[in-house]
């Protein structure tokens, strides 16, 4: 089945190809420039600090619906071992098996293709088994630190957590953007809340996970048209689930990370921030949200801290 017209219509008015250069690895992160860095420290006035990252744990979001992405399995690999001899300096050590999309995480540029080409024109078949992304691997995001914004568009609609199945549109980005006081501008990290985590915190990873509220087929636009870094939010499907138009599963991953190259995060909790923010009276912030820099990775955990 092909992709249907009024998607390649949307991947022409928000393509980015070829607009930092034929060898760019890292789309719209390029605009994350010294000059935004440094207006993003300015927006620094309490030092409060706000964690966005869940705990990452055997009982974790996953549920098993996305195949593959295991929740972190750890593992004691040394307990309290005397390398040295008796009665000397002991250490105890660890390891973890997970799915790098498994908890709090970035969604890399070689994540999704269409059509056999990820971001940029480069080919799908650039990730491979054994390699897995030859270009746009996940270590190409070497620091993303930037203004953080958050959308509340769950507190802008006056609830605590949007229904299953919103779609999150333009409309609800300008509510929250007014909600802010805050003009997105070029260089910022979006973060969208829609309270869906809410129903994970409360131990409900079923209800969490699908059907979902998320972004509209029509947000992608909106990012384009603000030169936006990069956008996270509360969801584990980043966007609409069931879709909007029939049969046309993850239209926004596409516009977003293959067209757009810009990164997208997912089971990000915004909760507390949700609070700080409202409690402060201002919505922009200085966010430091590195990836692990796992090479060749399609995406990796995070763990973001907003600083106000």
């Amino acid at each position: 089945m092909s992709l249907p017209a009024e998607f390649y219509d949307a991947a022409k008015r928000v393509n980015n190809w070829g607009r930092w250069g034929e060898a760019d690895e890292i789309g719209t992160l390029n605009l994350i420039t010294d000059t935004v860095v440094r207006d993003a420290v300015s927006t620094v006035r309490t030092g409060r600090r706000v964690p966005l990252a869940v705990p990452l744990q055997q009982e974790g979001i996953q549920t098993g619906m996305i195949p593959g992405r295991v929740n972190p399995l750890h593992t004691m690999v040394a307990i309290n071992v005397e390398m040295f001899g008796p009665d000397t300096i002991a250490i105890s050590d660890d390891a973890v098996t997970m799915g790098l999309q498994a908890g709090t995480h970035w969604d890399g540029l070689a994540h999704i293709s269409h059509g056999g080409k990820i971001y940029n024109g480069r080919p799908a078949s650039s990730v491979t088994a054994h390699g897995g992304a030859a270009c746009h691997g996940i270590e190409k995001m070497r620091h993303v630190v930037s203004r953080g914004v958050l959308l509340d568009v769950a507190r802008a609609h006056g609830v605590e957590r949007l229904a299953t199945g919103y779609a999150v549109g333009p409309e609800d980005l300008d509510a929250a953007e007014e909600l802010a006081g805050v003009t997105v501008r070029s260089g910022d990290i979006v973060l969208v809340r829609t309270g869906q985590i809410q129903a994970y915190l409360a131990g409900d990873r079923q209800a969490y996970g699908h059907p979902s509220p998320g972004l509209s087929f029509r947000t992608p636009e909106w990012f384009r048209a603000r030169d936006v870094a990069a956008v996270a939010n509360d969801t584990l499907t980043f966007e609409i689930i069931p879709p909007e138009i029939d049969g046309l599963w993850l239209p926004v991953h596409a516009l977003d990370l293959v067209e757009m190259g810009m990164p997208q995060g997912q089971n990000w909790n915004l909760e507390e921030l949700s609070q700080a923010c409202a409690e402060e009276g201002r919505y922009a912030f200085l966010l430091s949200a590195t990836p692990e820099p796992f090479t060749g990775g399609a995406g990796s955990p995070v763990a973001p801290v907003a600083i106000l």
